[in-house]
């Protein structure tokens, strides 16, 4: 049971993290809407416009700091509520019906979609790739944008585990209430609780030889084996989320320090993305006195505490602002799961039509949002909302004309 004694009563809590989860989906559209307009040698995405931004280059660097630990954060946290809502047989029951099912469903489309949007991308210049294959053999796996679906899979299942060989050890939950809750909470009541959590993303940052601040945790969207990095900083995450959701009212911490945690994010994310250009600078500009390995060092030790300072400022930005219902963030909040699983093709077809144009690059981008979101809505509103997609998707069918107080799509 949840129990708060806060100011702010539990349930208006839970808005704000709803909220917070649906920003983070929809902040993946607009982030890969930036892709495009990236300044990036060489080339990564699957065309280059005519017309690219440095406004659109920060924009992107700073979504990919926080989007995804915020996401498992979240994701972690109502997680152990639908499991004690629902019991473990109901809880898995419910995630295989709304993120197995989609997943399944969902894959085989997506990936058509683009790879026919990669073979039109390939007939402009710079743009498409030779390397581009539809199934490349396992255990390579082009798992799209819907990788956070399968990881997703895998760390309910790694958490089922754990929490049962835990149980079989404290069954009476003395021990856990005496070590892991006291050491959570002061863990969090600690303004070096970012710092502290970014430890174990951090290290593995600099295991990885190859690791520069711009690709942030690797993406698991390649491999059916989810890699290290992604494990680490995506299972911590999730593992915090849960945690969290045991003593609630933790989150009351996190809100108060909203505004420090914000200052320092912004000071990181631009020193970070500072860092990046200078790591990256074009041939012929003036050579640096710092190594590649020691400008790399120094883009760990910023980029890993960035990652947990920018989520608890997004955390602490929704519990002080977005307390509260709101119709049209509970709306959003329903609508993003659909919204994210459909825009990767339609935003990249949008990308090749617009890289050609003598139009500055910003102009282009709110295009691209402007033609791409307003139907991806309508088409939830029309085909989801209100019938058995719906009811996959968000865990219950919408009625017409009554907006319902459930929770949203992933859980």
């Amino acid at each position: 049971m949840l129990h708060s004694t806060a100011v702010t009563p539990a349930s208006e809590r839970l808005h704000a993290l709803d909220a917070l989860r649906g920003i983070a989906l929809l902040l993946g559209i607009v982030l890969h809407a930036t892709l495009s307009f990236v300044l990036a040698t060489p080339r990564f995405w699957i065309i280059q416009d005519t017309h690219p931004s440095v406004i659109l280059s920060l924009l992107s660097f700073a979504i990919h700091v926080f989007r995804m630990t915020t996401f498992f954060l979240m994701a972690g946290f109502f997680a152990r509520m639908s499991f004690h809502r629902r019991g473990a047989r109901g809880f898995v029951k419910d995630r295989l019906q709304r993120i197995a099912l989609p997943l399944v469903i969902a894959w085989p489309l997506v990936l058509t979609s683009i790879a026919l949007v990669f073979s039109w991308a390939g007939t402009f210049p710079n743009g498409g790739s030779p390397q581009w294959t539809w199934l490349p053999p396992l255990p390579a796996f082009r798992l799209t944008h819907l990788w956070f679906l399968y990881v997703l899979l895998e760390l309910y299942v790694a958490t089922l585990l754990l929490r049962g060989a835990i149980v079989s050890l404290d069954a009476s939950g003395r021990l856990r209430a005496v070590v892991v809750d006291r050491l959570f909470a002061r863990l969090i009541r600690n303004p070096l609780a970012p710092l502290i959590l970014a430890i174990p993303i951090g290290v593995a940052f600099w295991l990885d030889p190859r690791w520069v601040n711009v690709m942030g945790v690797r993406t698991p969207d390649q491999s059916l084996i989810t890699n290290a990095q992604a494990w680490i900083g995506f299972g911590t995450a999730f593992g915090a989320g849960w945690l969290l959701h045991r003593q609630i009212d933790l989150l009351r911490v996190i809100e108060r320090r909203w505004l420090a945690h914000l200052l320092l994010a912004v000071a990181l994310i631009l020193i970070g993305f500072v860092l990046s250009g200078v790591m990256f600078s074009a041939p012929g500009a003036p050579k640096l006195p710092y190594s590649f390995a020691t400008l790399r060092l120094v883009s760990v030790v910023l980029y890993a505490p960035a990652i947990w300072i920018t989520t608890f400022a997004a955390l602490g930005l929704a519990l002080r602002f977005m307390s509260g219902f709101s119709p049209t963030w509970r709306y959003l909040a329903d609508a993003s799961y659909w919204l994210y699983l459909i825009h990767l093709p339609i935003v990249m077809a949008l990308q090749v039509t617009l890289s050609q144009l003598d139009w500055p690059g910003l102009v282009k981008f709110a295009i691209i949002l402007l033609v791409a979101i307003p139907p991806m809505l309508a088409s939830y509103h029309l085909l989801v909302r209100f019938t058995f997609i719906g009811m996959v998707l968000n865990g219950r069918r919408a009625e017409r004309r009554v907006l319902p107080q459930g929770g949203i799509a992933i859980a």
